[in-house]
């Protein structure tokens, strides 16, 4: 067998799915724990972004092999929000943000009313 079988098979057993409540908005999103889904996240997706996806342990991102735009959520490791990105374009980089703990990309415009210093929950369903 192939090894990527063997790694498509782990992305399924290992993805874990939350919801994030930002407000009172909820938006489901994927804990990126692997190498394999934080290498890969939203590149080469052509359809639209529904979902979100959590990066952990991070504080920086980039969008090449992107080909739609993103909002960004920065928070620190207390979900905190410390800095916030709307309409972030494909192909850029974000650079490290001091003390950012979480990124969360997130589907264009799903960012409203909120501001630095908000709380984020992430939940079981």
């Amino acid at each position: 067998m192939s090894i990527l079988f063997f790694v498509c098979i782990i992305k399924l057993v290992i993805t874990l799915t939350k919801q994030l409540r930002i407000g009172n908005k909820t938006i489901e999103v994927e804990i990126c724990n692997t190498f394999f889904q934080r290498l890969i996240g939203f590149m080469f997706q052509k359809k639209k972004i529904q979902t979100g996806k959590c990066f952990p342990h991070c504080n920086s991102i980039h969008t090449f092999f992107m080909f739609q735009k993103i909002d960004l959520i920065l928070c620190d490791h207390e979900l905190k929000i410390i800095s916030i990105y709307k309409n972030f374009s494909k192909n850029r980089i974000l650079w490290p943000v001091r003390n950012a703990w979480y990124v969360f990309e997130l589907p264009l415009g799903s960012i409203q009313n909120i501001q630095i210093e908000d709380q984020l929950k992430l939940e079981d369903f």
